[in-house]
C-alpha cells in the first residue's frame, strides 16, 4: 500500500498535482475537510460531535478527525494507498497517523512538500480570487495569514517526517507536468528503497 502526504500552501497547485497522482498511482484521496463534512451529511456519531464543536466555534479535535480516517481507511480497504490532503499539519497528528497506519499494517510511503514563494502565492491566489468566489482568494492580508500558518505548521511536520528520511521538498514553480514528473519520482525512489515495485507500475 503506497500512502503519500502532499503538502503546499495555498496557491501551490497541490490541488493539481493531487488528482494526478490520484489517477496515476489509482490512489484514494483523504482530504480532513471533505471526510468532515461527508461524515456531517451522513449524521454519523462522529459526524454530529464534529457539528456540536464546529457549531461552538471549536476546533474538532485530532481524535474525532483520526477517527474519520480510520473509518475511510476501513472502507477501503482494497485500495492501492491513499494520498493525505490536509493532514497531519501537526506533530502529533502525525504520531497519531502513523499508529492508526500500523494497525492497519502501513506506513507513510514519504512526505513531498510543493515550495512557492511568498510573492508568487499571493498573485495565483488574487488572479484565482476572480473566478474562484472564495473570500479568502481576494483579500491580501487573509491570503498572507494563511501561507504563514502553512509555513509554521508544514516546519514542525517536515521535521517529523525529515528524522525518518521521508520528507522532500521540490520547487513549486514551472510546468505542471515537469513538477509532476519530479514528485512521481520521489515517490518511485521510496518505493524502491522500501523493496516494492513502483505502485503505478502494478496496474
Amino acid at each position: 500500500m503506497l500512502n503519500i502526504v502532499l503538502f503546499g500552501p495555498p496557491g501551490a497547485g497541490k490541488g493539481t498535482q493531487s488528482q494526478k497522482l490520484i489517477a496515476h498511482y489509482h490512489l484514494v484521496h483523504l482530504s480532513t475537510g471533505d471526510l468532515l463534512r461527508a461524515q456531517i451529511a451522513q449524521g454519523t456519531e462522529l459526524g454530529l460531535r464534529a457539528k456540536k464543536l464546529m457549531d461552538e466555534g471549536l476546533l474538532v479535535p485530532d481524535e474525532v478527525v483520526i477517527g474519520m480516517i480510520d473509518s475511510a481507511l476501513n472502507d477501503n480497504k482494497a485500495a492501492a494507498g491513499f494520498i493525505f490532503d490536509g493532514f497531519p499539519r501537526t506533530v502529533p497528528q502525525a504520531e497519531r497517523l502513523d499508529q492508526l497506519l500500523a494497525q492497519h499494517q502501513a506506513t507513510i510511503g514519504c512526505m513531498v512538500a510543493l515550495e512557492v514563494g511568498e510573492e508568487e502565492l499571493v498573485a495565483r491566489l488574487l488572479e484565482r480570487g476572480k473566478t474562484s468566489n472564495r473570500p479568502d482568494d481576494q483579500d491580501e492580508t487573509k491570503i498572507r495569514r494563511r501561507v504563514m500558518v502553512y509555513n509554521t505548521e508544514t516546519a514542525q511536520v517536515a521535521g517529523y517526517y525529515a528524522a525518518q528520511h521521508k520528507f522532500h521538498a521540490l520547487n513549486g514553480i514551472g510546468g505542471i507536468d515537469d513538477i509532476f514528473g519530479q514528485v512521481c519520482a520521489v515517490i518511485d525512489q521510496h518505493q524502491t528503497a522500501a523493496g516494492k515495485t513502483p505502485a503505478a507500475a502494478t496496474k
